[in-house]
């Protein structure tokens, strides 16, 4: 089975991760994991942390030479902010001074309340959104499982805080992609990069931020991923969890998702065909490539929405849980929009919950096993 675990906190000396099933002979180096740190730090509106940080993955076992060994890879991303933090987090004399002001739309208060505390520190420490650092590490070792075997995973930004992209012209998801990489905002369109820009720019003189919903697509998926003869395997419901598991994220449709809501059958369904160059097929794919909870061999569509960040520079209204009385809620050092960073973490649980599907339909101890595995099963694929 292929799993992992994340600990840590966001000002903590260092947020680890542990990745158990990944079969032996895979090739991984820290060098791959650390560029998708680095475009997980990137985007118009992030804070002034991304200055500070400049995350690395340390690979401390699990891989030798340069390949996997099949037993558990550990992984440990350093808080540079650690240092800036150290009297809050594990003061030396005294105790440290409690945050007890609760941001609404964060865990600061169900949480406090959850674990009986009156310092919220507690809480947000380990659910901010730093902690997607280490998953990002973590998802990454999927990510080079699938590509192993000719999986893509990408992604880019459709709006951001209402300014929306809508394609003009019918590209590939990497044309999509390498123009989104281009972006400040991970959006394929550069007049639409500049509209979402300026957005960004006015919530930012005001204190607010923003949300927006971003796309995330899979291709050379093979038919048959996943499973219809249990709720817990079917993909699209792993793929959908491991989206909303995303600090902030709000929503998460497949394919043609709620416009479904307008659509008449007839026009809701992909009709399939057959040649014998592409075999089975579809023309259109307002399923997103799933059907009844396994990929149906077309790209894998997935939109999601995040909402507004909790920790607004002109605070909203909440209340002191050791007095109950009216007080401003807490101003923590944030993003006005993190959507693009976002994307890119979506683009890395989708990978894992790909990887872990795939694995179970194809899995092995080794790559060679699998390549083996993969091969024998498409080629039952061309005979049927």
């Amino acid at each position: 089975m292929l799993r992992y675990l994340t600990a840590g906190e966001s000002h903590g000396r260092a947020l680890t991760a542990i990745v158990e099933g990944v079969p032996a002979g895979l090739e991984l180096t820290a060098e791959y994991i650390d560029t998708q740190l680095h475009r997980r730090q990137q985007g118009y509106g992030r804070g002034a942390r991304q200055k500070i940080e400049k995350d690395q993955v340390e690979i401390l076992s699990g891989v030798r030479l340069g390949r996997t060994l099949g037993s558990p890879i550990s992984l440990v991303v350093r808080n540079r902010d650690w240092e800036n933090w150290k009297d809050a987090m594990k003061p030396q004399k005294g105790r440290a001074p409690m945050l007890t002001n609760p941001r609404p739309g964060h865990a600061d208060l169900p949480g406090a309340m959850k674990y009986l505390t009156k310092d919220v520190r507690n809480i947000l420490e380990r659910s901010s959104a730093r902690e997607t650092a280490v998953r990002v590490a973590a998802c990454t070792v999927a990510r080079r499982l699938l590509e192993e075997f000719g999986i893509e995973v990408y992604s880019w930004v459709v709006d951001i805080g209402g300014v929306r992209y809508e394609p003009g012209e019918d590209l590939p998801p990497q044309r999509l992609f390498e123009r989104a990489e281009a972006s400040d905002t991970r959006c394929p369109d550069p007049d639409v990069t500049e509209k979402m820009k300026r957005r960004i720019d006015r919530a930012q003189r005001n204190g607010d931020s923003l949300g927006g919903i971003f796309e995330v697509v899979a291709t050379g998926l093979p038919p048959g991923i996943g499973s219809h003869v249990h709720w817990d395997r079917k993909l699209d419901a792993r793929l959908a969890g491991a989206v909303m598991s995303i600090q902030a994220i709000k929503g998460v449709e497949i394919g043609e998702g709620f416009g479904f809501a307008t659509l008449p059958g007839s026009k809701a369904h992909d009709e399939i065909f057959y040649t014998t160059k592409r075999g089975y097929h579809r023309r259109t794919n307002h399923a997103g490539g799933i059907e009844g909870g396994m990929t149906n061999g077309e790209p894998l569509l997935i939109r999601a929405v995040m909402k507004p960040i909790p920790t607004l520079m002109k605070p909203l209204h909440s209340v002191d849980i050791t007095t109950r009385k009216t007080h401003l809620a807490a101003v923590e050092r944030s993003d006005v929009c993190a959507l693009p960073s976002a994307s890119v973490v979506a683009e890395a649980v989708v990978a894992m919950e790909l990887a872990a599907a795939f694995m179970e339909k194809f899995g092995g101890d080794s790559i060679r096993e699998i390549r083996r595995n993969l091969r024998g099963y498409l080629g039952e694929l061309e005979r049927f």
